[in-house]
């Protein structure tokens, strides 16, 4: 099993130099009864979440869990698939997982496509300055055909000795 950021499949992405007062989707902020309003869950429920792995709150230094919005949203999504759905928590962290395995899959294909159209960008400008290079006093060699030429020959008159 894959996951990214700080474990768990609510995982965040890589880390970043960032304000750390600023405020983002992923910024742990919700003690766990806030959380379990905002998603609709008892804490119990949230609790047993996290002891599956299927969404992995910040802890402070005491081990108190600190939920995001992004984990809000995530809690949400469980809530859906297992009640709407008729999913069962099993598969619910599967698809979590395989959703989180695509996210990355589409992250590092975009990096590949960058590089290599900068790999084209740089090939062609190498390509334009060999091009600029090229001497301009030189007379281009154009081929005679062979077929269109007419050799005469002469053979030696043999010698009397």
């Amino acid at each position: 099993m894959e996951t990214h950021g700080r474990g768990g499949l609510g995982g965040r992405g890589p880390g970043r130099s960032r304000n750390p007062y600023e405020l983002t989707d992923e910024s742990p902020v919700y003690v766990i009864s806030v959380a379990a309003q905002l998603s609709g869950l008892h804490p119990q429920t949230l609790r047993q979440y996290d002891r599956l792995g299927l969404v992995s709150p910040d802890r402070t230094p005491g081990r108190g869990r600190r939920y995001s919005a992004r984990d809000i949203e995530l809690l949400r999504q469980v809530q859906q698939l297992s009640q709407d759905e008729g999913i069962n928590l099993a598969g619910i962290k599967r698809i979590i997982e395989l959703e989180n395995q695509v996210a990355a899959l589409q992250s590092r294909v975009a990096e590949l496509q960058s590089a290599v159209e900068g790999a084209a960008a740089a090939m062609q400008q190498r390509e334009a300055q060999v091009h600029a290079s090229y001497r301009r006093d030189l007379v281009p060699y154009q081929d005679v055909h062979q077929g269109s030429a007419l050799v005469v020959w002469r053979p030696k008159p043999k010698r009397r000795d």
